[in-house]
This record gives C-alpha cells, structure tokens and sequence, in this order.
C-alpha cells in the first residue's frame, strides 16, 4: 500500500490553510475585545482577561474559556501551515513547476505567501497580548519591530507584484485574458491589505507621535496600493467572466473582496483612533456607523455574487464535501472570517456606541450569533478541508505484468 495526499502537489495557495486559521484566531479574539473590559486601553491584555475571569459571571467565564482556547487552537495551526508551507515552497521553487507557474496567470498565486507572513505577525501580536503577562509595559518598544517586519513583508509583496506586472506589461499577449474569468487576480491586493492593517496598529496603540505617525503613513500607503490594485483587477476580471463564464476551480475568489473590504476597513478604524488620541482629531460614533454599515452592505453584495455562481456550478458538492480536491477551497475560509468580524464591529463600535442597541440586550446577542454562527461555520470547513488535503490516503499498489 502507498500514502498519498492532495497536498503532496504543492501550490503556493496552499498558504491560504495558514490565513485561514489565523483569521478565525481573530474571531475569538473579538469575544474577548468586546466582552472584556479594558478601560484605558484599546485592546484587551492579559491581566484584564484574568481579571474579568477571575471577577465575572460563569456566562462571560465561558466565553473567556472559548476565546481563550480558540486562539491558541488556531495560532497552533496558523503556524502550523505556515511553517509547513514555507518549506515546501523553498523545494518548489527549485522545479520547472515553479518556472512555468511564474510565467503564466498563476504567478500572482505567490502573493499568498506575503500574505501568511503578515497574517502570522498579527496573530502573534494577539496571541501576545492574551498569554504574555506585563506585556503591555514594553509594548512600546516592540512597535518599531512589527513595522519593520510589516515593511519587509511588504517589500517582498511588492517585489513579486513588481515582477508579474514587469512580465506583462512589457511582452504583449503573454497574458491570458481567457484565464482571467475570476477574481483570483486580487490575491495580491488582499497581501497588500493585510500588511496595511498590520502596519497601523501602532496607530491605535501608541502613545509615541513619531511612531503613530510612521504608522499611519506606512499603513496608508499599502492601504492605497491594495485599493489601486484590486480596482483595476476587479474590473479586467468581471469583463473577463463575462466573456468566458467564471473559472469553476477559482469561483471562491469571487468572495475575496469580502476579507480585502474588512481588513482595509479596520485599517481606517486604527488609523481615526490614533487620530483621536494623539492629534486631538475627533470623529463620532454616528460616522463610524455609517462607515461600517457601508462596507459591510458592499461585502453581502459579493457574498451573493459568491454563493450564487457556486451553487450553479455545484462548487460544494464537487470540492467541500465531494471528492474534488483544489487548493483554492481555501479561499472559501476568508470570506466567512470576514463577514463575522465586521459584523462584531458595526455592532459593538457603531451599533452599541451611537445607543441604537443596549450592550448584552436580547438584539446585540441575536445579532452577534449571526457573527458567531459564521464563525462556527468556517471552523468547520477549515476542519473538513485540512482533512481532506493534509490526510494520509491508502492506495493499493498494482504489481506490473
């Protein structure tokens, strides 16, 4: 008998198991940013956590407990993925797969590993912040570090975006506009994106004018560059597919605008909080309401588009619960991560703050097991898809005549 598994044919968008889990890392983490109070500061850290446990009723105790072990389970296989991920990328850049990758279509799919890596530093950041006592009174000295690895990663994003535009702006017809029917093309944006929002966390932390300043400066540029970028490639891509009908394996993409919409607009979140604090700039609950409310219309907007081309083409029963196998299920995960964490911040930063709702009424807990019943959901799928990927297949092996 042999051993084999899908994932033993590398693709570099197998990264997205790693982002995918470190996304849903974040979904715990909005428990315990909205639940745990944390006067002063605009995270919660780890001796709030253990205090609010320590002092709170047995309701907010489990949701610690859920939140607490939810992002420690998924920063495990955030790293897990990524680590697995960095090595065989190392080896498939020495074959010829690699080479014909980088000279076709498929060459922003690298674009997946800038985005791990930005994914990773985030996650760790939080996971710093839940399980690292006193971590906050030097917190000010890691801020130089996180943005200069978000600088470096977003040099290397650059540099692979900087290639593949190199390549087909300058040789004519080696694009293939016939393979550009979906939204697989705005990977590099959401890489782009998720640096922008790694980058302006000092922006809402700090309590340093120059380093809130460089914050918002870095985070505004990538963030600038991520909008550029997956303009243009939406539109080129929507002229494509309707032309050609989307790209069946690449319809998960057609969500993607979901996760580049919510990380773009937690960038803008951090960025009118360190206005707030230290330029003395003030923008009111109302306005973050309304903020929020939009971006969160336009990703429902692409969530329909999503489910609807799927579902015609029978995208779920052939590759999550059929025997179909593509990397690019993966895609599947970030959409859903999205939706449950914008979906926590229209409610508690719009919602709760303009008095439109009552914190911990019947309607915010309706309206947050929405937000929890995706997050549930993407768990799930994350699970079934690193199983059916990741586990080890037994085939018999048939002796030559």
């Amino acid at each position: 008998m042999n051993t084999s598994r899908p994932a033993n044919t590398f693709s570099p968008l197998y990264f997205l198991a790693s982002v995918g889990a470190g996304g849903l890392s974040v979904t715990f983490f909005m428990y315990l940013m909205f639940w745990v109070p944390h006067k002063g500061r605009p995270v919660p850290i780890f001796e709030d956590i253990l205090s609010a446990f320590n002092t709170g009723s047995t309701a907010l105790q489990f949701g610690i407990a859920v939140g607490v072990f939810g992002i420690a389970a998924m920063t495990f296989l955030n790293l897990k993925y990524l680590f697995w991920s960095l090595s065989n990328f190392a080896t498939f850049r020495k074959t010829e797969n690699y080479q014909t990758l980088k000279n076709s279509n498929g060459e922003t799919t690298i674009l997946a590993m800038p985005l791990a890596l930005a994914m990773s530093v985030n996650v760790l950041f939080i996971a710093g912040l839940v399980f690292v006592p006193s971590l906050w009174t030097i917190v000010e000295y890691l801020f130089p570090f996180a943005m200069a690895s978000f600088l470096a990663i977003g040099v290397i994003a650059l540099s692979f975006i900087g290639d593949f535009l190199g390549r087909v702006l300058t040789k004519g017809g080696v694009f293939d506009v016939t393979a550009h029917n979906s939204f697989a093309q705005l990977l590099p944006a959401f890489a782009l994106a998720m640096v922008a929002v790694g980058f302006a966390a000092p922006a809402a932390m700090s309590h340093n004018t120059v380093v809130v300043g460089v914050s918002m400066v870095g985070s505004s540029f990538f963030g600038i560059a991520s909008l550029v970028y997956g303009t243009l490639a939406l539109v080129t891509a929507f002229n494509s597919m309707l032309h050609y009908g989307t790209s069946e394996e690449a319809a998960p993409t057609l969500m993607i605008v979901i996760p580049i919409l919510t990380t773009l607009g937690i960038m803008f979140l951090r960025q009118n909080h360190g206005l707030h604090v230290t330029f003395d700039v003030h923008g009111s609950a109302g306005e973050t309401m309304v903020f929020l409310s939009r971006i969160l219309s336009i990703q429902f907007v692409f969530l329909g588009l999503g489910l609807t081309v799927l579902a015609r083409q029978g995208y779920w029963k052939d590759y999550l619960f059929g025997s179909g196998t593509s990397p690019g299920s993966y895609a599947l995960i970030c959409p859903g991560v999205a939706l449950s964490v914008m979906i926590q911040f229209l409610l508690n930063s719009g919602l709760v703050a303009t008095g439109i709702i009552d914190k911990f009424s019947v309607t915010y807990w309706i309206i947050t097991s929405i937000a929890i019943g995706f997050q549930v959901a993407m768990v799930a799928a994350l699970l079934r898809l690193n199983r059916q990927h990741f586990r080890k297949v037994r085939t018999a092996v048939v002796a030559a005549e």
